[in-house]
């Protein structure tokens, strides 16, 4: 039998080149309800402790490639997110540390079926297919450290067909970055090119064949997909 055993935070010695974090990384996570108006838009109470969820890393998608609404959903959501990306392999990361083990930071959107996770989240059923279905996770290129000041005081905003659909900001964030990097590292080793995804601000609308969608980060990165139907 093999025992591995864990010191309080573990590191590799050299980060890892970044870059092409959607090619290289092993997982993403993601915070649900993490922004104070979408709880209270849906009238639920404010979660004591991040709730997170994985999706595949067949999931990403990059820009000039096509959102895919599968032919097995009837109503498929956008939500625009900061996503950051981890540097070093961690473990038990106390919120105080925690931003030494961040490389960088996208902008993402992360699609949700939401005619699936409705029956799941009725039922108590995992949200697996809901989220993580080919194209759910169109992301940026890597926004290098150097060029966000602040990642908790940035500007998300959403356009479908040139109507804004979401605007919010990343002050708003119930739980921020240190404290998603301490709780997920309790119970998971977070690996380079790792991507956690913060959470989305309210506003989230069904996309349908035909759609453009356009998000963007600031002034730090846009993006612009087309939406077609399997």
């Amino acid at each position: 039998m093999i025992r591995r055993t864990f010191a309080t935070t573990m590191a590799s010695s050299a980060s890892a080149d970044l870059k092409n974090f959607a090619k290289d990384g092993k997982k993403i996570l993601g915070a649900a309800l993490n922004y104070m108006d979408i709880v209270k838009a849906r009238g639920v109470p404010v979660p004591k402790v991040p709730l997170m969820f994985l999706k595949p890393t067949s999931s990403y998608l990059a820009e000039g490639e096509n959102i895919v609404i599968p032919k097995v959903f009837t109503k498929v959501a956008h939500e625009v997110e900061l996503g950051f990306i981890i540097k070093k392999t961690c473990k038990n990361v106390s919120k105080e540390d925690a931003l030494n083990y961040v490389g960088g930071y996208c902008l993402a959107l992360d699609l949700t079926a939401q005619c699936e996770l409705g029956v799941a989240r009725q039922n108590g059923h995992p949200w697996t297919l809901g989220k993580g279905f080919d194209t759910s996770t169109p992301v940026s290129s890597l926004i290098p450290l150097s060029a966000v000041k602040n990642p908790h005081d940035l500007d998300l905003w959403l356009k479908v067909n040139g109507e804004i659909r979401q605007q919010g900001n990343t002050k708003d964030l119930i739980f921020k970055i240190p404290e998603l990097i301490e709780h997920v590292s309790k119970y998971m080793t977070l690996e380079p090119n790792d991507l956690i995804l913060t959470g989305t601000p309210d506003g989230s609308t069904a996309l349908a064949g035909g759609d453009v969608v356009e998000c963007g980060l600031g002034e730090l990165v846009k993006l612009k997909f087309n939406v077609v139907n399997e």
